[in-house]
């Protein structure tokens, strides 16, 4: 008679640790999240102490996600899980790599800021900096979005999410002919507008990372590997039969 009993607490249990690395995950995104807002702020205002802020607060992200990766090692090891338990574990691994790799580009952005700025002597100007904004409301919108449906498995808006990309791609291909244009009519601000590339282009990444992320709930989700949809597939297999797992909180 105590087998069912300890079945149900073993299930309790490792629900609880799931929950948990789901939490670890959240936090991680809400922390990336921020921290990219943080550093685009710190390149609006010449903050250098803002920016180092940012760059301090990345090694809490990869202590973080050492964290999170090592609770899930332990999950798969000591229980096994299976089916949808073991497409939420997957997942969510794979997200945190993203969430890392998004906290790198925050940094860099940071980086850069010092770079600009810490050295004195002409400054970049506020038309050459424009579109570096212009790309920063683009990506933190996205990462935003798509942090919201991996906290609600939200498999239609994370496919929406993961196919979609091409106002960022437009905006990105028309930064690179404005800065361009920049440096012909100026040969001076060459070595800001290499600056502002770098920039933009850690923004294009950090656009790139929030899809996979997207990508990752659907897998969670439906269990279907986005990678291998053609390009400008507009729905995903199994959608329509494949009901969104509840976290184990």
């Amino acid at each position: 008679m105590s087998q069912p009993l300890e079945e149900g607490h073993t299930i309790k249990r490792f629900d609880a640790e799931l929950s948990h690395i789901i939490m670890l995950a959240l936090e991680m995104g809400a922390m990336v999240l921020n921290q990219v807002r943080s550093a685009l702020d710190a390149l609006r205002n010449a903050d250098l102490s803002a920016a180092r802020q940012v760059i301090d607060v990345d090694y809490r992200v990869n202590a973080l996600e050492l964290q999170a990766d090592e609770e899930i090692v332990s999950v798969i090891a000591r229980r096994g899980p299976v089916a949808r338990d073991l497409r939420l574990t997957i997942g969510i691994s794979k997200a945190l790599t993203d969430m890392e790799r998004i906290g790198d580009e925050a940094a860099k952005i940071a980086r850069m800021t010092e770079q600009m700025y810490e050295t004195e002597g002409s400054q970049p100007g506020k038309d050459l900096k424009r579109d570096i904004y212009g790309m920063g409301k683009l990506a933190t919108g996205l990462l935003q979005e798509v942090i919201t449906a991996f906290d609600m498995l939200d498999a239609d808006k994370a496919q929406q999410l993961a196919l979609g990309g091409t106002e960022m791609d437009a905006e990105f291909e028309s930064s690179l002919r404005r800065i361009a244009t920049f440096i012909m009519e100026d040969h001076r601000t060459v070595g800001h507008a290499v600056d502002v590339v770098i920039i933009i282009k850690s923004l294009e990444r950090i656009g790139d990372h929030a899809r996979n992320i997207a990508e990752q709930v659907v897998y969670m989700v439906r269990g279907t590997d986005m990678r291998h949809l053609e390009n400008g597939a507009k729905t995903v297999p199994g959608a329509a039969r494949n009901s969104p797992p509840k976290h184990p909180r």
